[in-house]
C-alpha cells in the first residue's frame, strides 16, 4: 500500500502539487510538477516570516500563485497529531481501520469520537515473510483537521489532503534510496530533529529528537558545538541500533543529512563516529529549482518538508 497522505479529501490531480507548512514565525510554500523522464520541477519555493496562519494573511500570500490548476496539501505540526506502532489485529482488511481505531481508544487521552485515525502499513513481507505484521496509527483531533480545512477554504486553497512531516520526508528519501537497501534521513526544523528510515518508498521507522533548529544558531562556542554534536551522535547511535534489531532483514545503506540551519561540519563528525556512510541530502541532485526564486540556504532549509509534501505521488 502506498500510503502518501493523511486525512484525504477529494483529490483533484492537475498540474502538480502545492503544499504549505507552518514554520517558525511564518509559513513556507512549495509547488512541484512531476515530469516524465526528468527531475520534478520546483516552480515555487518560498518562505514568509512575520506572518501567521490567519485567513487574511494566507489568502494574500497565496493569491499570486494561482492555484486553480494544482492539487493542494498542508502539513500538520508534531504537536497536532500522535503516531502509535501497533501489531495488526487479525481481522479482514475491510475492518482493519475500525479495529485499529478501537485499539488506540485508551492511548490517546481524549474521546475517540473526537479523533480522526489513519493507518499506515509497514510492508515487511517481501523482506521477512512470516514476521508479525505491524502498523502505524496516526491520530489527530477532529477539531485540528476542521480548523486547517476551514483555513484553506476561507483562503481559497483547494485542499486535497493533509500530510504529516514523516510522510513528506519519506517522499524525499525515496529519490535517494537504492534498491533493496534502507535509507536513514535526518532533518531539523523549529520543532527538533526528525529521523526516518525508509525502504522501497515506504516508511519503516521514525524518531524525533528534542533539538530545535534554533539551537544550531545559538551555539555557545566550541564547547557548545561539541555538546550539540555529541547529543546528535548519541541519539543517532541509539536509533541505528534499534533499527538494526527490529529490521535486521533490511540492510541499511547510509545516513543522509538534510540541509542544516548553519554549517557546523556535522557530516564529518558523524562519519568519524558512526559505523555507517554519512552524506548530505543535496536536493539539487533530484529536483530542478531553475524556475523557483533563489533562496538563501537557511531559507531553503525551512522548506524541506513542504517540498516533500509537494512531491506527493498519487497511485
Amino acid at each position: 500500500m502506498d500510503w502518501s497522505r493523511l486525512f484525504p479529501f477529494k483529490s483533484r490531480q492537475k498540474e502538480g502539487w502545492f503544499a504549505f507548512s507552518p514554520i517558525e514565525n511564518g509559513v513556507c510554500f512549495a509547488l512541484i510538477k512531476r515530469r516524465q523522464g526528468a527531475k520534478p520541477e520546483v516552480t515555487v519555493c518560498e518562505t514568509h516570516t512575520g506572518v501567521s496562519l490567519a485567513t487574511s494573511q494566507l489568502e494574500r500570500l497565496v493569491k499570486p500563485i494561482a492555484l486553480k490548476k494544482q492539487s493542494c496539501s498542508t502539513l500538520l505540526e508534531p504537536h497536532e497529531f500522535q503516531i502509535y506502532s501497533l501489531e495488526a489485529p487479525r481481522v479482514p482488511e475491510a475492518e482493519m481501520k475500525l479495529a485499529i481505531r478501537w485499539r488506540v481508544k485508551d492511548m490517546i487521552g481524549f474521546p475517540l469520537d473526537d479523533a480522526t485515525v489513519e493507518i499506515l502499513d509497514i510492508p515487511i513481507d517481501k523482506y521477512a515473510p512470516g514476521r508479525t505484521r505491524t502498523m502505524y496509527a496516526v491520530v489527530a483531533r477532529n477539531e485540528i483537521i476542521r480548523q486547517r480545512a476551514n483555513l484553506c477554504e476561507e483562503s481559497h486553497i483547494p485542499l486535497s489532503a493533509i500530510d504529516i512531516p514523516e510522510m513528506a520526508q519519506r517522499n524525499i528519501a525515496a529519490f535517494f534510496e537504492r534498491e533493496g537497501l534502507a535509507l536513514a534521513l535526518l532533518a531539523f526544523d523549529q520543532h527538533g530533529g526528525l529521523l526516518t528510515f525508509t525502504a522501497g518508498g515506504e516508511l519503516y521507522l521514525s524518531r524525533r529528537f528534542d533539538m530545535p533548529a534554533r539551537q544550531f544558531r545559538e551555539i555557545d562556542g566550541a564547547d557548545g558545538l561539541q555538546l550539540l554534536m555529541n547529543r546528535i551522535m548519541l541519539e543517532l547511535q541509539r536509533s541505528l541500533d534499534y533499527f538494526d534489531r527490529q529490521f535486521h532483514f533490511i540492510p541499511l545503506d547510509r545516513l543522509l543529512l538534510a540541509p542544516l540551519p548553519v554549517n557546523i561540519e556535522l557530516r564529518e563528525y558523524l562519519a568519524e563516529n558512526l559505523s555507517i556512510t554519512v552524506d548530505y541530502c543535496d536536493l539539487d541532485e533530484v529536483l530542478d529549482f531553475s524556475l523557483a526564486t533563489p533562496l538563501a540556504s537557511e531559507e531553503r532549509t525551512k522548506c524541506f518538508h513542504a517540498l516533500g509534501a509537494a512531491l506527493r505521488l498519487e497511485e
